[in-house]
């Protein structure tokens, strides 16, 4: 049995369709799962409960967090540390390997141009202190030979059917869709590597089913020579068809847009992102599977466009 803690969101659900190809028992575990493939088990369950956590993960020889708590830092303090040790303990416990899709919150802001697997863990954000803490936990147990795990790490991401979750979908794409101008962070002329959803599923599939993979950190393929704002913005509106428009947006600016976008007013304390080159490097991967192939920003902004936008 694979187990996809957290099986409803964007990564949850690419991961669901790539596991089909490794195997035909899998169980989702959210608050109301729904079916990806015809054979997936459903298990609802309050992963906040840890008595739910140990039931989900019984039986399970491959566990995969993939759950996306409320995008709100309070949530996260109180949320994410009890989860990850409830998640620990029981794959102790089961004799399960974990595979955690991870984010680069807890990187040195000083290194995030090429960042690669051995940056520095040197957080600045609240939301980055909770993730430095979660990874402290698994690697602590699997340093002490208690825990077989994986972290899969990604970049900002994007791709389809994304909703209140990528900064791209929710700054570029959704406004050029309806004619406004996009809202590009802080400024246009910084580099900004996004993976693309679809990848990040089917490499966390192949990952968590590669035996020698584990007990290790890996980058998530995605695109070399990654864009700055002003040619994002291009690209996504050219394939749209739409006018050429964007403005740069503030800190105090994104307050004010959180008014109405719940996820901008949470965004703030990450807008250090946006004022230098975000530079994500997955050679690592790429390297050890050459045969996967690495989406394209202008073939995954066209596929995204062709699901979500095409009337």
């Amino acid at each position: 049995m694979q187990t996809i803690l957290g099986s409803g969101g964007a990564i949850g659900i690419e991961l669901a369709k790539s596991l089909k190809q490794f195997t035909s028992d899998i169980k989702l575990v959210s608050r109301n799962p729904k079916k990806i493939n015809d054979t997936d088990i459903l298990f609802p369950a309050d992963l906040t409960d840890p008595a739910k956590v140990d039931e989900a993960i019984k039986g399970s020889e491959i566990v995969y967090i993939t759950v996306g708590f409320p995008y709100n830092t309070k949530i996260w303090q109180s949320t994410w540390p009890n989860f990850i040790q409830s998640v620990v303990d029981a794959c102790i416990k089961h004799n399960a390997k974990l595979v955690f899709f991870d984010n680069i919150y807890m990187y040195d802001p000083n290194y995030l141009d090429g960042m690669k697997e051995d940056t520095p863990i040197k957080p600045i954000s609240k939301k980055g202190i909770v993730r430095a803490e979660v990874l402290n936990r698994i690697t602590k147990e699997v340093e002490s030979g208690n825990l077989k795990a994986l972290i899969a790490r990604s970049a900002d991401f994007y791709g389809p059917s994304i909703v209140n979750t990528s900064m791209l979908t929710e700054t570029v794409f959704t406004p050029l869709s309806k004619g406004k101008k996009a809202n590009w962070p802080i400024a246009l002329n910084y580099k900004h590597s996004f993976t693309y959803t679809p990848d990040a599923g089917k490499a966390t599939a192949l990952l968590g089913n590669t035996d020698d993979a584990y007990n290790q950190t890996w980058h998530l393929p995605t695109a070399k020579n990654p864009l700055n704002g002003k040619q994002w913005v291009t690209l996504i509106s050219k394939e749209m068809k739409s006018k050429n428009k964007v403005s740069t947006v503030s800190n105090f600016m994104f307050k004010v847009i959180g008014l109405f976008v719940p996820v901008m007013r949470e965004m703030p304390e990450m807008m250090y992102q946006y004022n230098r080159d975000y530079d994500f490097n997955s050679d690592k991967f790429t390297n050890r599977f050459p045969e996967f192939k690495v989406t394209t920003y202008e073939e995954g902004v066209k596929e995204v466009v062709a699901i979500d936008y095409k009337d």
